[in-house]
C-alpha cells in the first residue's frame, strides 16, 4: 500500500525496529532462537492488528464505503497494523515502493538478511516468515540496483550457497544476481561447484557458469532443458543425484521441469 512508506525513515530507525533480526543467521543456536522467537512476537502482532481492524470494520458496516474508510476507529485499527508490519518480517519490506534504486535503501541490509536467512537456514525461514514472492521480487530488484562492493560481496556469497544446495523456490533468479555480481571470484566459486562431486551442484553451478558466458541467452525453461540435455547424467551419477537431498525436500522437481518454478 502506497502508505505504507515512511517519510525520512533511516538507517537507525530500521535498526531500532529491526536489528535483532541479524539474530536470524547467527551461527550460535541460542543467539537464532532467541531472534526466532522475537520474530514469532511480532507475526502475532500483525495477525492480532488484522483481527483488530476487521472487528472495527465489521462495526462500521452500517456506514456506506466511503465513510467507514474514514471513520476514525478504522482509521486507528490500519494505523497499528502497518505499524506492526514494519516491525516484523517481510512484512517491513514491503514499503519500498518510492525507492528508485535499492543501493540507496535504507533497508537493503535487511532485504539482504532475509535472502541470507532463507540460504543458509531454509528449514527456519520456510516455517517462520515463508514469502516466495518476497524473495522473487528481491532478486529482481536487486540485480538491477546499483550496490556497493559490501552487499555485491554478500549476493555473490548466497549464489555459491545456492548453486550448492537442494533447489528452491524461486532459485533461479539468482541467475539474475549472478549476471550482475559476476567477477572473477564468482566465476572461480561457480568453477569449483561445477568439478565437485555433487551432482546437482555440478549441474546447476554449470549452468549459471554457462549464462555468465553466454549473455544473449535468457534465463528460460526452454534453454535449462537444452543445457540438460546436451550431458545427460551418466549412470552412476544419476543414482548420486536421485538419492541426494534434493528428493527429499518436501515438493520434488525433475532436472528438466526444476528451472520453471
Amino acid at each position: 500500500m502506497a502508505e505504507d512508506a515512511v517519510a525520512g525513515d533511516d538507517a537507525r530507525a530500521w535498526d531500532e525496529r529491526l536489528g535483532w533480526a541479524f539474530g536470524l543467521v547467527a551461527d550460535d543456536p541460542a543467539e537464532r532462537a532467541g531472534a526466532l522467537a522475537r520474530l514469532v512476537k511480532a507475526r502475532q502482532e500483525v495477525h492480532g492488528a488484522f483481527d483488530r481492524y476487521n472487528a472495527v470494520w465489521r462495526l462500521t458496516l452500517p456506514l456506506g464505503t466511503d465513510e467507514r474508510y474514514r471513520h476514525p476507529e478504522v482509521l486507528r485499527a490500519y494505523q497499528l497494523i502497518r505499524e506492526a508490519r514494519r516491525h516484523s518480517l517481510p512484512d517491513g519490506l514491503w514499503s519500498r515502493f518510492e525507492v528508485g534504486d535499492l543501493g540507496a535503501w535504507p533497508g537493503l541490509p535487511y532485504a539482504l538478511l532475509f535472502l541470507e536467512w532463507e540460504a543458509r537456514f531454509p528449514e527456519e525461514w520456510t516455517r517462520h516468515a515463508k514469502a516466495w514472492g518476497t524473495k522473487e521480487v528481491l532478486l529482481r530488484d536487486l540485480s538491477r540496483a546499483r550496490l556497493d562492493g559490501p552487499s555485491r560481496a554478500k549476493l555473490t556469497d548466497l549464489v555459491e550457497i545456492v548453486v550448492n544446495r537442494p533447489y528452491r523456490c524461486k532459485d533461479r533468479e539468482y541467475v539474475r544476481i549472478a549476471r550482475a555480481v559476476d567477477s572473477a571470484d564468482l566465476r572461480a566459486r561457480l568453477d569449483r561447484a561445477a568439478a565437485s562431486d555433487d551432482p546437482w551442484a555440478c549441474r546447476h553451478a554449470g549452468y549459471v557458469r554457462m549464462l555468465l558466458d553466454r549473455p544473449e541467452l535468457p534465463n528460460s525453461r526452454r534453454v535449462w532443458q537444452s543445457w540438460v540435455d546436451a550431458d545427460p547424467f551418466p549412470a552412476q551419477t544419476r543414482t548420486r543425484f536421485m538419492e541426494s537431498s534434493w528428493t527429499r525436500t518436501s515438493t520434488v522437481f525433475s532436472p528438466r521441469a526444476i528451472m520453471s518454478k
